[in-house]
């Protein structure tokens, strides 16, 4: 690899030799490897560059090659430049430094003359701390390396502010770091801390160069790298350092060397935006909070103009828990705040926040004594929750994720979720889906009525062993219970004799024996069930009240869009299946008498001599939330159900309610 190279640099060391003017100064002659040709520099920089600043090359011979392709006359006149500079910090030039030379003058002259905007405003504060703790006035351009002068910098591994300083170091040399200042953002703190961290360095090594390599790297591995190797200077630890280290040293030279020389290489013109340090004072804050925002209103300064001056502030408000805080603001506010009453803008510009809510206390809940009466209100609550079936449903061919939703009417995105299927996924043929299908209420309702009445149906005192009970007592103590069960907590006044005339019926049908049934008995149960109907549901009037079926209607569907049960319309049209045809009329609200009274004679003559009285529905107490529906709707299809009552009835808070959910009606 050296051959070749050698080969294609000895045309170009021939001219740099024949076009090198005598009068130059005199200097150890650099090699196209980019060292000296005497011992002051022991290594050959051959590494790739990432310094914080940037990184010129990525090849592994990036300096090599950067010195090659510089003109000879510009590798000299930087060298004599670098040479000449009256500093105590290391001013080594080599092809590493070339490269950043180049980087900083031509590859990048943008970022160099942003920097080139701030020095004026930060490079006079740096000079005072430098000065007060004597040390190198250069070591100004650290700040350059570490931040590009930007206050509120941040690196991928957490350093933060001008000189970059990790939260442990920054707690060590007492800059404050909490949930609303950062004191490592803050120009003044910051830069005397790092002057004294500077100084502590400078003490333990006694080498700029192996200064800046610990303010990089950190004093305690570089005094292992020492121990480890038996090197003492920079140079010798070259090989053992990071890369990011070995490079710190170039960089910080060439970024001296190229603010010093801005005006030479021509980056200095008229379109740049200089910032020049402005007159100040300081507010102490101490025991109250301050808005940020309301204070900028009150003296007439820019949103973002406290957020510049006092960049360590990490929020737009101060809490009343600081203490001796200083903010900095310009001296405009000093004078306008002297003529004011103070006490009055502070007060002005304080942070208003909401009072916390006050905390309910919680009522304590005795277990319910053993009675038929908590076994009911243990239904009841236990129906307010949604309880589901589990099922494991197989797809047939062709299915897709809607049909099975439809089939067992929950929503699509409920079967991707209980089975984690992808949008958009096509079912597979004898895939196994797991559905979990909403109980009705009476499914939930019945053990807990069952226990009560198996509990009612044992008599109040065992019988004497010649005494039987009568079979005729205990059917009718069975049925009283029943009907205490099934009867609404709440029934209107006007409808009490019609909530007896349905709750009659069960009572009937438990205690006495099932007899033939006649034309006349038959009519009456229909109108009874009309009656029982009516009450159940009220008449919507933005609902059609008699319906064609077409070609691909159900019954449960239809059902399901007019938010009544597949039940209650069979009872309204008197079918006996679930099966419709098309042309077929459908009457989905309860019929008059008179329609009760036909459909009852019709029924009469189709039905025959031995058919069971029709099952009297009550009045439903849950209603189960269907795709669409609102709180409006539903306390349009029960009568004296307002929205108010909707919600109190089931703690809601709002009006939106979610598809499957089950809803109290009646209270």
């Amino acid at each position: 690899m050296k051959k070749p190279l050698l080969r294609v640099a000895a045309p170009f060391l021939l001219l740099a030799f024949t076009a090198r003017p005598s009068a130059a100064q005199v200097q150890p002659e650099l090699n196209p490897a980019g060292t000296r040709s005497d011992d002051t520099t022991r290594v050959q920089l051959t590494q790739p560059l990432d310094s914080l600043v940037a990184e010129p090359q990525s090849a592994q011979d990036s300096a090599r090659l950067v010195w090659l392709q510089t003109p000879p006359e510009l590798r000299d006149l930087v060298g004599d430049r670098i040479s000449c500079l009256d500093t105590d910090m290391p001013h080594v030039f080599n092809g590493s430094v070339m490269s950043f030379v180049n980087y900083f003058t031509l590859r990048n002259r943008g970022y160099t003359q942003r920097i080139l905007e701030r020095q004026n405003l930060y490079f006079p504060l740096f000079e005072k701390y430098l000065a007060k703790y004597h040390l190198p006035q250069d070591l100004k351009y650290l700040a350059v390396v570490e931040s590009a002068l930007v206050p509120t910098a941040r690196s991928r591994v957490g350093a933060v502010g001008l000189w970059q300083f990790m939260g442990p170091t920054g707690r060590d040399m007492r800059l404050v770091q909490n949930e609303y200042i950062d004191e490592r953002m803050n120009p003044e703190k910051s830069t005397e801390a790092a002057c004294k961290y500077l100084r502590d360095l400078y003490r333990m090594f006694g080498d700029w160069e192996l200064v800046l390599a610990a303010y990089n790297w950190g004093g305690g591995n570089v005094q292992r790298a020492m121990k480890r190797t038996g090197k003492r200077t920079f140079w010798d630890l070259y090989p053992q350092l990071p890369k990011e280290t070995r490079n710190y040293v170039p960089t910080f030279t060439a970024a001296m060397y190229t603010l010093q020389y801005a005006k030479e290489h021509g980056l200095h013109n008229d379109s740049l935006r200089y910032l020049y340090p402005e007159a100040l004072d300081t507010l102490v804050i101490s025991g109250r909070s301050l808005d940020l925002r309301k204070f900028s209103a009150q003296f007439g300064l820019d949103s973002a103009a406290l957020a510049r001056y006092n960049p360590e502030i990490r929020k737009t408000y101060l809490p009343e828990t600081v203490q001796n805080y200083k903010l900095t603001v310009p001296a405009c506010v000093r004078t306008e705040l002297a003529m004011l009453n103070r006490t009055e803008v502070l007060d002005f510009c304080k942070v208003v926040l909401p009072p916390p809510r006050p905390i309910t206390p919680l009522v304590p809940a005795l277990p319910p004594a053993d009675s038929a009466a908590a076994a009911l209100a243990a239904a009841a609550k236990a129906a307010e929750k949604p309880q589901y079936r589990r099922i494991r449903h197989s797809v047939k061919r062709g299915e897709s994720v809607a049909d099975v939703a439809e089939r067992y009417d929950v929503s699509p995105a409920q079967i991707r979720r209980w089975n984690k299927l992808r949008q958009g996924r096509a079912l597979v043929h004898k895939q196994q889906l797991v559905v979990f299908v909403p109980l009705e209420a009476s499914e939930t309702v019945a053990p807990a009525v069952a226990a009560v009445v198996r509990k009612a149906a044992v008599p109040a005192k065992l019988p004497l062993p010649d005494e039987k009970p009568e079979k005729e007592a205990v059917a009718k103590a069975v049925a009283q219970e029943v009907a205490a069960v099934t009867k609404p907590a709440k029934a209107a006044a006007a409808d009490n004799d019609t909530t007896e005339a349905a709750t009659a019926e069960p009572e009937k049908t438990v205690a006495a024996a099932p007899v033939r049934s006649s034309r006349s008995s038959r009519e009456r149960e229909a109108a009874a069930a009309a009656r029982a109907a009516s009450v159940a549901t009220s008449d919507d009037d933005s609902l059609p009240a008699e319906y064609t079926v077409r070609r691909g209607d159900n019954l449960t569907r239809l059902a399901r869009e007019r938010g009544v049960t597949v039940a209650q319309v069979m009872a309204w049209n008197n079918l006996s299946t679930e099966a419709v045809m098309p042309g077929q009329k459908l009457l989905f609200r309860a019929p008059t008498e008179a329609e009760a009274a036909t459909a009852a004679r019709t029924v009469a003559r189709r039905a025959p001599a031995a058919a069971k009285p029709t099952e009297v529905l009550p009045a439903p107490k849950v209603h189960l939330v269907q795709p669409g529906d609102t709180l409006y709707n539903i306390s349009r299809r029960y009568q004296g159900v307002t929205v108010e009552q909707l919600r109190k009835l089931n703690n809601l808070k709002s009006d939106e309610v979610k598809p499957g959910q089950k809803l109290l009606v009646q209270g």
